[in-house]
């Protein structure tokens, strides 16, 4: 719906303006030049709204698939994918200010992109094992294994950004892949 997408898109610019603890469904639909009722109709409160909003986010930064080796294509796409998602301010602003926000889909549950993710690399996976290019093993065990890799990636490379700077990351992430990745001998 064209309301649904200027609401998300109002949530965005409200979130990144004043954090997620001061936004509220009223400045969002203040925002979006709807009215409360509009928003109300279709999410419950900012939580639901704000994760919505995180979906739509991070499903934009998923790459399809390209010509190449999969393996090799796929590490690459997850290292821009995840250089891409640190960078996003949305998901900055929420790390620097509601890293709460985050806990459910760390620690508890997985979230709607985080599933899509998940069928994307096993896919991938798959598509790599038919052509020799990835070891065996089931592929959603390793989509998750790699999932939880690249996440941690995400939303911990602050930790440890003064040892590793992003671009070191990213180099060091792309080994770990590959060398996961990598059939075996």
């Amino acid at each position: 719906m064209r309301n649904d997408e200027a609401i998300l898109d109002a949530a965005e610019q409200t979130v990144l303006a004043v954090g997620m603890r001061r936004t509220t469904l009223a400045e969002i639909a203040r925002r979006a030049g709807v009215s409360r009722p509009t928003v109300y109709r279709r999410w419950a409160d900012v939580r639901t709204l704000t994760a919505d909003l995180l979906t739509r986010e991070f499903v934009a930064l998923l790459p399809g698939a390209e010509a190449g080796a999969p393996r090799e294509s796929g590490v690459d796409r997850i290292v821009r994918t995840v250089a891409a998602a640190r960078a996003h301010p949305l998901l900055r602003k929420i790390l620097e200010t509601d890293p709460e926000l985050l806990t459910t889909y760390v620690f508890d549950r997985l979230g709607t992109s985080q599933q899509h993710i998940l069928d994307l690399l096993a896919a991938e996976i798959r598509r790599g094992q038919g052509d020799g290019t990835v070891r065996t093993g089931e592929p959603a065990e390793l989509a998750a294994t790699v999932l939880l890799v690249a996440q941690s990636a995400v939303l911990s490379a602050r930790i440890v950004a003064e040892v590793l700077p992003p671009d070191r990351l990213d180099a060091q992430l792309r080994a770990v892949l590959e060398s996961y990745l990598r059939p075996e001998e």
